[in-house]
């Protein structure tokens, strides 16, 4: 049980990381877990029906419900893990064919947009010659090879602080899938023991 100074010290620990406290800090917060959606639990039928599916196929012929269920584990860090190198894949795709994961913006800000808006607004009502045209936005693809292994590779470089943030999620499925993989092996070894 933690002492009254411990309880106090750690009060004022919690005081000084609060997260972010602008506005708009504590909306791009908000949007934190759906970068890549690996946070949010991937639960359907279909899913249950194929952890299903693969445990029984790790599992084998049993009726141990304690084997089936450690196979049930390592069906869905699996399925799991699948689905990270899914995203991983799909985020270097992105960036081979698009340069990167985020479009580019015209405007660094909204506040450099406005004169831009002004002089569209002068020329609806009246105006001379041309309409404004918008800033062009970079064009990521410019600076990209067009030439195979070194386009994957420079794709790959662009997305690599992503992929290291994938990384962990990768490591956590594969620790599940081998510990539910060893305490299934260690139940076979247990069961198939003879009796004295």
């Amino acid at each position: 049980m933690a002492s009254e100074k411990q309880i106090a010290a750690n009060r004022r620990n919690a005081s000084k990381s609060t997260g972010p406290r602008s506005g708009a800090g504590k909306k791009r917060a908000t949007h934190n877990a759906y970068r890549h959606g690996l946070t949010l639990s991937a639960s359907s039928a279909a899913l249950a029906q194929h952890v299903e599916k693969l445990a029984f196929q790790i599992a084998g012929n049993t009726q141990d419900e304690i084997a089936l269920d450690l196979a049930r584990a390592a069906a869905a860090a699996m399925l799991e893990l699948e689905r990270v190198r899914r995203v991983k894949l799909a985020m270097i795709e992105r960036a081979s064919a698009f340069g990167g994961l985020v479009v580019p913006k015209r405007f660094r800000t909204a506040n450099a947009e406005v004169p831009w808006l002004i002089a569209v607004e002068r020329w609806r009502h009246g105006g001379k010659g041309p309409m404004p045209s918008p800033p062009q936005p970079t064009d990521l693809l410019a600076t990209m090879t067009s030439q195979e292994p070194e386009r994957s590779a420079e794709a790959i470089r662009r997305v690599l602080p992503e992929l290291i943030k994938l990384y962990r999620y990768e490591i956590r499925a594969v620790a599940r899938r081998d510990r539910a993989i060893r305490n299934l092996s260690a139940r076979r070894v247990k069961l198939e023991e003879p009796a004295h």
